[in-house]
């Protein structure tokens, strides 16, 4: 999770959205707590013209979740010493929102419960600019996150190999919004990012653009990282491939540690929509 500055030349076509019903539906939970990047790789990055086609997205003016889109990840994923224990009922769909409620209530021996879902097997992307306009919950323990893995973690290839891009995540009730990638370089995690002040409890545009060069992510329209993939330097060759999106709200764990805020729960996290584009 966190921190660069890079350039961005993209190309006709090179997004990839796929709907797809024949890749393995096993999923391996894992979203890292934060740690110092290992391989910064910075430049200043030129203006970008480049213009954008929308080519999937998930606007949430339903009554309920779309399973054409989603699949909920359920239970304990066992992972980062989190505390949730995630069902599909905490998400629910209103007023234009997917709304992702953590509670304070005990199921499966976990002492709270919230939710957690992805398109693997449905929705996959492979270069373009993939946003979501979300207004984040405050509060001790929090953590939402807006992420994608590479979807070679369902065949084989574990975590950081198949690749991460957290796209948002914030933690507590501070102000920092944080942008990272994870890799696998030389048999080791590396990681690479960096944060921005914004006002959480308020709706922004998470977004990155990501090429074939470099992978850039903006809260609304401020550029605040870029990371150089370009000719897989640093060993990136796994940004070059199929990802699929996640959403979900854990309580504590690595990142945000154990403490909970016991009175800002239920906490809701509130996602207006999520939307892929194309470079033109």
């Amino acid at each position: 999770m966190r921190k660069p500055i890079f350039n961005i030349i993209t190309s006709t076509g090179i997004l990839l959205v796929l709907v797809i019903s024949a890749v393995s539906c096993s999923k391996k939970a894992v979203t890292p707590g934060p740690v110092t990047p290992t391989t910064p790789i910075v430049t200043t990055p030129p203006t970008d013209t480049t213009t954008y086609s929308l080519v999937w997205s998930d606007e949430f003016n339903g009554t309920s979740v779309d399973p054409a889109n989603w699949t909920f990840e359920t239970g304990s994923l066992g992972v980062n010493n989190e505390k949730e224990y995630y069902q599909a009922q905490n998400a629910t769909v209103a007023n234009g929102n997917l709304v992702i409620t953590a509670k304070n209530e005990t199921v499966g021996g976990f002492p709270y419960t919230s939710a957690r879902m992805n398109s693997a097997n449905k929705v996959l992307v492979n270069y373009g600019k993939i946003e979501a306009r979300i207004k984040l919950p405050m509060g001790a323990g929090l953590w939402p996150a807006f992420w994608m893995l590479g979807v070679d973690i369902n065949a084989g290839v574990s975590w950081p190999g198949c690749g991460e891009i957290d796209i948002m995540e914030h933690v507590n009730a501070d102000s920092i919004i944080y942008g990272t990638m994870h890799w696998s370089a030389g048999g080791q995690e590396a990681d690479y990012g960096q944060n921005l002040a914004s006002s959480p409890s308020e709706y922004h545009i998470y977004s990155v653009v990501w090429d074939t060069n470099a992978i850039k992510w903006y809260v609304d329209d401020t550029l605040y990282v870029t990371a150089s993939i370009a000719n897989d330097v640093n060993s990136t060759d796994a940004f070059h491939k199929p990802f699929f999106i996640i959403l979900n709200l854990a309580v504590a764990g690595n990142f945000p540690g154990q403490t909970v805020d016991l009175s800002k729960l239920p906490a809701s996290m509130y996602v207006d929509y999520v939307r892929v584009y194309k470079a033109n």
